[in-house]
């Protein structure tokens, strides 16, 4: 069984235990998360039923690998280089 998820615009096909990073949520360690799926597929199967939700438990807040912003504009003399490391938490599905 697997379901498809939206966390922060984002889109997720989920199994029962697995381990994913999401956008930063705002929700402590260890605490559990109800998030609404957007379907359910079970084999063949498609349940476009909203109303299904699933657990998720929150494992920790982590930073994602950094991300180079790099601008050039030829013959002016201009770069600048920068970079951020986005907010990530990691959550644990547990129950579909």
């Amino acid at each position: 069984m697997q379901a498809l998820i939206k966390i922060s615009d984002k889109q997720f096909l989920v199994r029962q235990g697995d381990t994913l990073f999401v956008p930063k949520q705002k929700a402590s360690i260890g605490e559990t998360l109800e998030i609404k799926t957007l379907a359910a597929i079970d084999g063949a199967n498609t349940n476009l039923n909203p109303a299904n939700s699933i657990q998720a438990k929150v494992l920790g807040h982590v930073k994602d690998d950094k991300v180079i912003v790099f601008k050039k504009k030829r013959r002016k003399r201009y770069q600048s280089r920068n970079g951020h490391r986005q907010q990530m938490t990691q959550i644990e599905i547990i129950s579909l």
